[in-house]
């Protein structure tokens, strides 16, 4: 029986699996020798390859005849004919940035770069962007602006389970990565402490040792306020302070207005919690401070994770081995997928592409003068918005991505991509994106095809196909060059990774994601390979600001941050704070997992999850249909009522569609470096559902 051994195509954890047999399912096996898992593997991993084999998988390109026409099976050349047709037609009539490009965090890195290079020199389009953007781009920028560098994890993961501290905020890995679970209970085995914070006492919440539960907006007072207690027990590392950063007594003139009495009401987090917090952080050297989406998708999530970031500063964390400051990336590219081009911004090699230098390396690398690349292009929900509008795109091309259920203020953004002209979406399910499409391409699935994945340690990674496709389904890669080559793009455009890959190594060289000598064969010999990886006898970076950061003068930046509060708070008219986020069994828009049997069983729809008292007092009883109500929209969702969370707060998980999409509710309200929109807190108000009449 034929073995293959890859990772699993979720989240940014990677974890490995071997997959065996030759069809038409998949047998999934967890590996040992990947430290991500260790041999773990949560329900999604284990279900993974049903997911190629849903009923619904599309095997046939769908097209239709005309607007409001019905989708319907056409051959792959009237498809592509069609799409380059369209595309051509609408620049022709209206510019170059009349078509847009969409993508996804899920992609490998191979299709991310090529969909990069797709926009700028095949398109010659700025309407880039891509679904990560909701995700990780707060962190992302605050680790650029701190650090000079993004990336992830500060070192190996297994560091992890050596800590004398691990504060998560934001982040119910319990449920979201469950196998990373193991790395932070390793720590608790060892003496080690851990801290949550979160709004809800979720799963990762019930297993630390401190759970901190703050009012939804107010992490960034909250991180100003324990680093006023560090300061003020003495407990800042002011050697490393004086000798690795700079900026530091604007930030402690900041944090000295942050008493303890103070933060506590605008938090809700009782003073003597926040002393053992940074008591528990500060008692060793090796400590970790790890941010995720719930302190991250904030209109000030970039400042939010900067706060946290300076009490990480403060305590002497970030670079020294064993300790520091990370992100918990989310989706399963999402490291590599933010590196090198999907973003409006960004070029291969995470570099800037209003960069001078930067332009006419990877221009030179393409075959194509640097003046003929676009410049920075919309951010995603900008571009969502913009879609369909007299200044904006005309037509998309949207790859690995399903914004109708996972964009905030999901109704308008529908409106805006029926407002299209034209619509062409590669995906190997009829998603809510999909089915409203003029053209619809089936892909490839994780494995069907091989390339690599950036895993949220920085590390690269290989995925490798075990079982060919369905008759009539192409690669992305595939796709790209045919609609390349009927556009007449110059330069070389591959369908095979690996000479996709040595392609994206060139054109990342001499970048801060630097991939040059990362080769497939050195990632199959050594397991993965870090980077920044310079030259092939490089040993990769696992820890990389062990001697300097990223900066130009090699020093860590401090930045002063204010709380400000959330972008819309409660009133009379919608009193209650709604979060939204994730559940086990269940991910992302749902496109793939509401197709698996076992999930659907596990997580078979929507809820609202609201405390007892609150329940009471709005006359609501546990399996009631609710009616969730925003600014925005309005969801109808079945209530669950738990007293692990807030009086004041519900929780809605946003992996479904139809009444009770969450993202209905949710405000687009956006970050002003990062463009990430809040997701992660709006007023709501709710009352009971109207029974419906028979």
């Amino acid at each position: 029986m034929t073995e293959t051994s890859t990772h699993c195509p979720y989240c940014a954890l990677q974890c490995g699996m071997t997959l065996a047999g030759g069809g038409p399912l998949l047998r999934v096996t967890p590996r040992d020798d990947v430290p991500a898992n260790r041999g773990g593997l949560c329900q999604k991993g284990w279900t993974s390859a049903e997911m190629l084999v849903v009923p619904d998988r599309l095997t046939t390109p769908l097209m239709r005849a005309a607007k409001g026409a019905p989708l319907e099976p056409c051959t792959w050349d009237e498809a592509l004919d069609r799409v380059a047709a369209e595309t051509a037609a609408i620049q022709e009539a209206h510019g170059r940035d009349a078509v847009a490009v969409f993508g996804g965090g899920g992609l490998t890195n191979e299709k991310a770069y090529q969909l990069g290079k797709f926009a700028r020199v095949a398109l010659r389009t700025s309407q880039i962007d891509y679904n990560g953007r909701f995700c990780m781009s707060s962190a992302a920028a605050a680790s650029g602006r701190a650090f000079g560098m993004d990336r992830g994890l500060p070192g190996p993961i297994t560091d992890l389970g050596r800590a004398d501290a691990i504060m998560v905020v934001g982040g119910n890995v319990a449920e979201t990565m469950p196998p990373f679970m193991r790395h932070l209970t390793e720590a608790q085995d060892g003496g080690g402490a851990l801290i949550v914070i979160d709004p809800r006492r979720t799963a990762t919440a019930r297993q630390a040792d401190l759970h901190l539960q703050p009012t939804p907006g107010t992490d960034l007072a909250l991180a100003n306020g324990l680093l006023h207690l560090a300061l003020a027990e003495g407990l800042a590392d002011e050697e490393y302070i004086a000798k690795r950063t700079g900026g530091f007594e604007a930030v402690r003139t900041v944090v000295n207005g942050y008493w303890p009495d103070r933060v506590e009401r605008i938090t809700g987090v009782p003073v003597p919690h926040m002393r053992e917090a940074v008591r528990l952080l500060a008692r060793g050297r090796r400590s970790f401070i790890l941010t995720a989406r719930g302190t991250e998708q904030h209109a000030r999530g970039t400042d939010m994770v900067t706060a946290f970031i300076n009490l990480a500063l403060a305590l002497g964390l970030p670079g020294r081995e064993g300790a520091g400051y990370g992100c918990l990336t989310g989706q399963g590219n999402g490291q590599g997928g933010r590196e090198h081009g999907q973003k409006a911004d960004q070029l291969p090699g995470y570099r800037k592409i209003d960069d001078p230098a930067a332009r006419a390396h990877v221009a030179g690398v393409w075959g194509v003068e640097p003046g003929s690349l676009p410049g920075p292009g919309r951010s995603a929900y900008e571009l969502l918005s913009a879609l369909g509008t007299p200044d904006g795109p005309k037509a998309m091309l949207l790859f690995g991505s399903n914004p109708v259920v996972s964009a905030p203020r999901a109704s308008a953004v529908q409106e805006r991509i029926t407002a299209l002209d034209f619509l062409a979406v590669a995906d190997f399910v009829p998603s809510e994106t999909a089915v409203l499409a003029d053209v619809v391409l089936p892909s490839a699935q994780w494995a069907e095809e091989s390339g690599t994945m950036t895993n949220l340690e920085g590390r690269v990674l290989r995925r490798r196909r075990a079982v060919a496709p369905p008759d009539g389904v192409r690669t992305d890669l595939q796709i790209i060059a045919a609609l390349a080559g009927r556009l007449a793009a110059p330069g070389k455009w591959s369908e095979e990774p690996a000479e996709v890959f040595d392609e994206l190594r060139a054109a990342s060289a001499g970048g801060l994601a630097d991939y040059q000598g990362i080769t497939y064969e050195r990632i199959e010999d050594e397991g993965g390979v870090f980077w920044p990886c310079p030259s092939t006898g490089h040993p990769g970076t696992p820890r990389p600001f062990l001697d300097r950061f990223a900066t130009p003068d090699g020093r860590a930046r401090f930045t002063p941050v204010e709380h400000s509060g959330p972008a819309e708070d409660v009133d009379a008219d919608y009193p209650v704070y709604l979060t939204t986020g994730r559940v086990l069994a269940q991910y992302q828009s749902g496109a793939q997992t509401r197709r698996v049997g076992a999930l659907v069983e596990a997580a078979p729809e929507p809820f609202v999850e609201l405390h007892p008292d609150l329940a009471g007092r709005l006359g609501i009883e546990a399996g009631m249909d609710v009616r969730v109500s925003s600014r925005r929209g309005t969801a109808t969702v079945r209530a669950r009522l738990t007293d692990a969370i807030r009086h004041d707060t519900v929780f809605i998980p946003f992996h479904w569609a139809g009444r009770g999409r969450a993202n209905l509710l949710t405000n687009p309200a956006l970050d002003p470096m990062s463009r990430m929109p809040e997701f992660k807190v709006c007023a709501v108000r709710l009352e009971a559902a109207p029974e419906e009449t028979p």
